[in-house]
């Protein structure tokens, strides 16, 4: 694992001393990144974030084995794949979604079609629809996941997908999912209202469940989305600040549906607020992680696997966790980050950068904290099939490579 190869190089966000070594005395600032996240965890009960410099303090006097306990999960566990126990709920997923999407006009139909084309991973509708069953049997060993469960893993993948339309209209982005992006095929002005389309169909089939609570849980998302988008669009001075922006961001912009549609399916099966909670908190470490390792994806793997161009964030002006920790290697990099990369040979400078520092191995790290902390709340839950396979998901999510 990356992790392995990181951890030997003795990379840390807080620079602990060699083993042996005695630190010396009297206290030390942590850098920037660091005293950010600790500031982000006191201010705000919804962003529960580990305090990381303690915790690579820690983590440093533990063998590399206890460090990369998500690959003992297969060994210790019987192996769950949770694409196979999830096939079976997911049937046909995206005939349902495009009978949610059934429109009259033949191209805004192509349009809404067009990513709902039975290629994608479902990986969010997969969450869902595991952490469903999870959480029946917890409560009453029910093995069957409820249609509302199901609607509402339906109803998550459109959500992300009139996202994904309406980011590529924001970013201009000419690629998706190795294909053309709609805005470039039929316009900004059409993607936008596609985009809005299926998105009002979602809510059309999130009122058809008919329980208030669910309709308040996913509308949340919807709210998230325009915020992390408008927090995209700002930056931070303050180098302390920067990084707690980026992560509320990430939070807003990709968690927040995994975390609150896992929250929906577990009211439905289940009443206990605990639940309730183990459910969120599993979907929300689970999202930020995915998306750490997506901003180090954008570093380090080739536009045709990824199927969209790398280095995408730096072109948009963007700085993620590769960049925020490079910073403070480099810190002629806040220069850059501050004028959004957009002087000539400032995408390229930074990525050099990124690359020669230890960023993009502290953000698979920091991913990886996340990681522990789903497996933390999801094994809280009754053993199931399931309950395993949610476990087994966090080392996939450390693992993909697009």
């Amino acid at each position: 694992m990356a992790l392995r190869w990181w951890w030997r190089s003795g990379a840390s966000c807080c620079r602990a001393p060699p083993l042996g070594s005695v630190p010396s005395p009297g206290p030390r600032a942590p850098p920037a990144p660091c005293a950010a996240m600790c500031h982000f965890t006191q201010r705000s009960s919804t962003f529960s974030f580990p305090k990381i410099c303690n915790i690579f303090w820690r983590f440093y006097h533990t063998s590399t084995s206890h460090l990369c306990s998500c690959s003992k999960t297969i060994s210790d566990e019987k192996y769950q794949d949770p694409f196979q126990l999830g096939r079976k709920d997911l049937k046909n997923l995206y005939e349902d979604i495009k009978k949610e999407l059934l429109v009259s006009a033949a191209e805004l139909k192509e349009m809404c079609d067009y990513y709902f084309d039975g290629k994608g991973k479902a990986f969010r509708p997969m969450i869902v629809v595991l952490m469903a069953r999870a959480c029946n049997i917890h409560h009453n060993n029910s093995k069957e996941v409820q249609a509302n469960q199901r609607s509402v893993a339906i109803i998550a993948e459109m959500i992300h997908t009139a996202s994904l339309v309406h980011d590529d209209v924001i970013d201009d982005a000419n690629s998706r999912r190795g294909k053309r992006t709609l805005n470039q095929i039929w316009g900004e002005r059409k993607a936008v209202l596609a985009g809005d389309f299926i998105l009002s169909a979602a809510s059309v089939a999130l009122a058809r469940i008919g329980n208030t609570t669910i309709i308040s849980v996913l509308t949340q998302v919807i709210e998230d989305l325009v915020r992390g988008e408008f927090l995209q669009l700002g930056s931070k001075e303050n180098e302390n600040e920067r990084f707690a922006h980026y992560l509320e961001k990430t939070f807003k912009k990709t968690a927040s549906l995994i975390a609150n549609s896992c929250k929906a399916v577990s009211i439905l099966g289940c009443p206990d607020p605990k639940v309730h909670e183990i459910a969120y908190q599993y979907g929300k470490n689970v999202g930020i992680a995915f998306q750490l390792i997506d901003d180090v994806l954008d570093f380090t793997s080739c536009a045709d696997h990824l199927g969209k161009p790398t280095a995408a964030d730096l072109k948009l002006g963007l700085a993620t966790g590769p960049v925020l920790f490079a910073c403070q290697q480099f810190p002629e990099m806040n220069a850059m980050i501050m004028r959004r990369f957009s002087k000539p040979g400032d995408v390229e400078r930074a990525r050099k950068y990124v690359l020669q520092s230890d960023g993009v191995q502290q953000t698979t790290y920091l991913a990886q904290r996340y990681c522990h902390a789903a497996t933390r709340e999801i094994r809280k839950l009754r053993p199931s099939p399931e309950r395993e396979a949610l476990v087994h998901l966090t080392e996939m999510v450390l693992m993909r490579d697009k």
